[in-house]
Formats: C-alpha cells, sequence, structure tokens
C-alpha cells in the first residue's frame, strides 16, 4: 500500500516538474512577445477568452504568456542559488569536518554568525543598498543557506572519516584532497541531493516573495512574484490576474516538494517510511 502510495507520488511530482518546466522551457517558441504586448482594448479580459486563455492583465497583456514566462526567473533563482549554495557548502564542511580542530571551529563559528542573521533582514537592508537585481538574489540565497549544507555534510564526514576504507585509503597515502572528494563525498551525496530539491522549491517561493514586497527583480522583467503584486489591487474585480501565477508557484514547489519526499525514501535507507 505503501509502495504505491510512493509511487503515485513519485508519478504526480514528475508530471508536475514536467508540465511547468515544458512551458517555461518552450515560452520563447509559445510566446515570442514575452507577454510584454499591452493592448488596451482587451484589458482585464476574463479567462478562456478564445484569444486570451487565462484572460488578461491590467494592462491588457496576456497571463497565459506572461505566467509561462515568468516561470524563468524562478527556476533560474531556485536552480543557480540551490547549486551555488551546495557547492560552497559542501567545501566548507568537507574542510570543517575532516580537519576539525582549529577549522573546524572556525568555520562553524562562521556558521553560527551567519544563523544569527535573518533572512528578510539581510535582504532588505542589501536591496536597499544595492537595488534589486536577479544576480543579488541569487548571492543573498546562496550566503543565507550555504549553513545548511555545511553543517550536513561536516556531519557526515565525522561519522565517514574514521571507517575503514577511509582508514585504508590513508595507509595507500592518497591526499587528503582525493580521499575527501574520491572517499568521502560521494557517501554523503544522498542527503544533499534531498537538501537540494527541497531547497530548490523553497528559493522558489522566496524569490516571489521578495518580489511582491518589491525587493526582487527589475518590475518590469516578468515574474511569477511580479504578477501577484501587479494583481494584489484587481483581487476582486479580476482575481485571474493573481490566481494563474499562485497557482503556478503552487504547482512548481508541490511537484518539487513531491519528488524530494520520494527522493528521501529511495537515497536515505534511514529515512524511509515505506515497509520493506
Amino acid at each position: 500500500m505503501m509502495s504505491s502510495f510512493k509511487r503515485f507520488e513519485f508519478i504526480v511530482g514528475l508530471f508536475l516538474l514536467l508540465m511547468m518546466g515544458g512551458l517555461v522551457i518552450f515560452a520563447p517558441v509559445l510566446f515570442p512577445d514575452g507577454g510584454k504586448t499591452m493592448n488596451f482594448m482587451a484589458r482585464l479580459t476574463p479567462p478562456f477568452h478564445a484569444q486570451f486563455w487565462l484572460g488578461t492583465d491590467p494592462m491588457g497583456r496576456d497571463v497565459l504568456a506572461r505566467v509561462a514566462t515568468g516561470g524563468k526567473v524562478s527556476f533560474i533563482v531556485g536552480l543557480v542559488s540551490a547549486v551555488g549554495a551546495v557547492l560552497v557548502g559542501t567545501v566548507i564542511g568537507l574542510l570543517a569536518g575532516y580537519y576539525r580542530g582549529f577549522w573546524d571551529a572556525l568555520l562553524m563559528r562562521f556558521a553560527d554568525i551567519q544563523l544569527a542573521l535573518p533572512f528578510i533582514l539581510l535582504a532588505i537592508t542589501v536591496i536597499a543598498i544595492t537595488g534589486p537585481g536577479l544576480d543579488k538574489i541569487i548571492i543573498l540565497m546562496i550566503v543565507a543557506q550555504w549553513v545548511q549544507y555545511a553543517r550536513l555534510v561536516r556531519g557526515s564526514v565525522l561519522s565517514l572519516r574514521e571507517a575503514e576504507y577511509v582508514q585504508a585509503a590513508k595507509s595507500y597515502g592518497l591526499s587528503n584532497f582525493k580521499i575527501m572528494f574520491s572517499h568521502i563525498l560521494p557517501n554523503a551525496l544522498g542527503p544533499l541531493v534531498i537538501l537540494m530539491m527541497l531547497n530548490v522549491a523553497n528559493n522558489i517561493l522566496l524569490e516571489s516573495s521578495l518580489t511582491f514586497l518589491g525587493l526582487g527583480i527589475d518590475p518590469l522583467t516578468p515574474s511569477w512574484g511580479g504578477m501577484l503584486a501587479d494583481g494584489r489591487n484587481y483581487i476582486q474585480t479580476a482575481p485571474w490576474v493573481t490566481i494563474f501565477p499562485g497557482v503556478a508557484i503552487m504547482l512548481t514547489v508541490l511537484g518539487l516538494n513531491l519528488l524530494g519526499d520520494w527522493l528521501r525514501d529511495r537515497l536515505d535507507p534511514l529515512g524511509r517510511t515505506e515497509k520493506a
């Protein structure tokens, strides 16, 4: 019964992710104008119109085209920031866990300082000084999230560094670099992949939230968070302007979370919920 549920979870998650990812990837082909064409004669057209399937926004722009085009920003932010945080956190976690002593204390105290900084306060401060931008959002997320990966890798390294195969590698005279990246890291990848998948979904939500608050990307660039902000004054008269980008965010995050949960059961034997 549980196995069937997990298969269903995987199928639904994969379907949602492929559907939303496909819409974003093929958006330039399906909507060459990128949803930027304004038609004030057709402003606030309701959904299911022959020309505008999801209606139009207050400036007469096609909501479906903007949802498809705006997803590019969310996917870029989610993936690039998660990959960046993985790379930074993995290197720091490996060094801290393998060498311990001074390096462990130094890097982990730096991590404690990072954890003490609220992300939203950090984002407001940096963006107020430097201005909004896609690159700034990605860097902020990397700075805010590398600690999670560093602590996860460090914990795995502390337990793996005393394993027999690691001691055997040392006895053969392999370098510390070779041991860390060829023998220890591959055995710690499972939890990293799971956390990364879940953080991609979380980063999409964070980017949408920051853009909604005016702290994200340029308002002229189509994005799901920006569409939510554009439609908040029309929630009673034209709710579709806000509903459809919100549904796009929900479906994407749901698909990522379902796949992340499925991966946890596949890659983390100790955390499996299904019965043998």
